[in-house]
């Protein structure tokens, strides 16, 4: 849906108004390649065979954890043409977003977050650390693979937006991992299928 600002057309946000996307919860990402190009690789075999650019796109994903506070990883998988993947936010109870948390002091018996240098991946593109919301860790991850395949003369498009589910129950997190991790057997059953 359009609607016009300054008197130009721009898409409106698919995102919920009324919902904190730095929030603690579970959140299913579907972030696809521009035209739906196939990127990241094909399926052979009922199984994921990844170029170049789709192992950097794993690496960028699995690097999120290590530029964003209170973030975990779930099920995964890029697919030729896009990603899936779920993102678990868990701040601490009584956690308050917008509070000067820099004066902590930290007991020892959790990890702090990893610094540039001691990153597993070279994914170092990250922007917005501090605002801990979807948008920014999956803005930061498109940027990472973008600046990589530009550093390596790769042609590499994303489309512009991604979708976003906000995760409700046990049921529907169980359901959404069984769909990600069984992906690629039933790639010719997706909605994101191209040849």
């Amino acid at each position: 849906m359009t609607e016009k600002y300054q008197n130009k057309y721009r898409i409106l946000s698919g995102r919920l108004s009324n919902w904190d996307y730095s929030s603690s919860g579970e959140y299913f990402i579907t972030a696809c390649t521009a035209a739906r190009k196939h990127y990241f690789g094909e399926v052979v075999n009922d199984e994921m065979q990844l170029s170049p650019i789709g192992e950097k796109a794993r690496e960028c994903w699995l690097d999120i954890p290590n530029h964003f506070q209170f973030v975990s990883l779930d099920a995964f998988t890029v697919m030729p043409n896009h990603a899936h993947g779920i993102i678990i936010i868990d701040k601490p109870p009584g956690y308050r977003t917008g509070v000067d948390h820099s004066t902590v002091v930290e007991t020892g018996h959790a990890l702090s977050l990893q610094s540039e240098t001691e990153t597993s991946f070279q994914c170092l593109r990250f922007r917005n650390q501090g605002k801990n919301t979807i948008s920014a860790m999956v803005g930061s991850f498109k940027s990472a693979v973008t600046k990589w395949c530009n550093e390596n003369n790769l042609p590499f498009a994303w489309q512009v937006r991604f979708h976003d589910h906000i995760i409700r129950d046990r049921d529907e997190f169980y359901r959404i991992r069984n769909y990600i991790i069984h992906n690629p057997a039933n790639w010719k059953d997706d909605d994101l299928f191209t040849h």
